[in-house]
């Protein structure tokens, strides 16, 4: 019997040489190390490799911060627990008509040992000036809920999960200090159902890095 296909869902922005992830931060810049012309005059006619260099902040399209991000002594990228960021079972909260994600709008909700995928519809804004502007985020008391109810990881289709003003960040305080991996700048949460999916955002094992790019994506069965 042919075993059925599962589907899966694209949930990262590409990166491309400039892009504007996070207002204020560089954009990578993309160059090559061996061109094709290059590589054809030590290989040979018919015979070429690309080789690229990329140099950017590692806060960059859609990525993940551990720990280390916010805490010196927090594990890094590669001493996070692989199943925090890969096959974690989902679920999606659609967040509408309010800016602040605040406790109400999560309980009630199943998300002990989920990936819990904030739907706000903010990734509209992706690369328009509308994107690091009143941008919705989640609010210090939902943080503490999904930190009491065990969430695994916590990601969100917006600029930050915190309020950009709010300098003392408590979303990524209270996740990061529970050890729970933060993912910002996702897209396409609208193609997702609510539950019956598996997430995965896995990063490079890079040391001494507290956040790295992923290719997010779903996978409904």
């Amino acid at each position: 019997m042919k075993r059925k296909r599962a589907r899966l869902v694209e949930l990262s922005h590409p990166i491309r040489h400039g892009l504007v992830t996070y207002p204020g931060l560089p954009g990578p810049e993309i160059t090559d190390h061996l061109s094709r012309e290059a590589a054809a005059l030590l290989y040979g006619p018919g015979t070429s490799f690309h080789i690229a260099r990329i140099s950017m902040v590692a806060n960059t399209g859609t990525y993940v911060d551990s720990p280390f991000h916010r805490f010196a002594e927090g594990a890094d990228l590669a001493a996070m627990p692989l199943d925090r960021m890969a096959d974690v079972e989902g679920i999606v909260i659609r967040i509408s008509g309010a800016r602040a994600i605040d406790r109400e709008r999560l309980a009630g909700r199943d998300v002990r040992g989920k990936a819990v995928l904030l739907h706000t519809g903010w990734d509209r804004n992706w690369e328009t000036s509308a994107y690091g502007t009143e941008a919705p985020f989640l609010g210090a008391g939902a943080t503490e809920w999904l930190v009491g109810e065990g969430a695994a990881l916590v990601g969100i289709d917006s600029v930050n999960i915190d309020d950009v003003a709010d300098k003392l960040r408590p979303a990524h305080t209270g996740l990061l200090r529970a050890g729970i991996p933060i993912v910002e700048h996702l897209c396409g949460l609208d193609q997702l159902p609510e539950t019956g999916f598996r997430f995965h955002a896995a990063p490079p094992r890079v040391e001494r890095f507290g956040s790295f790019p992923v290719r997010a994506y779903e996978v409904l069965s």
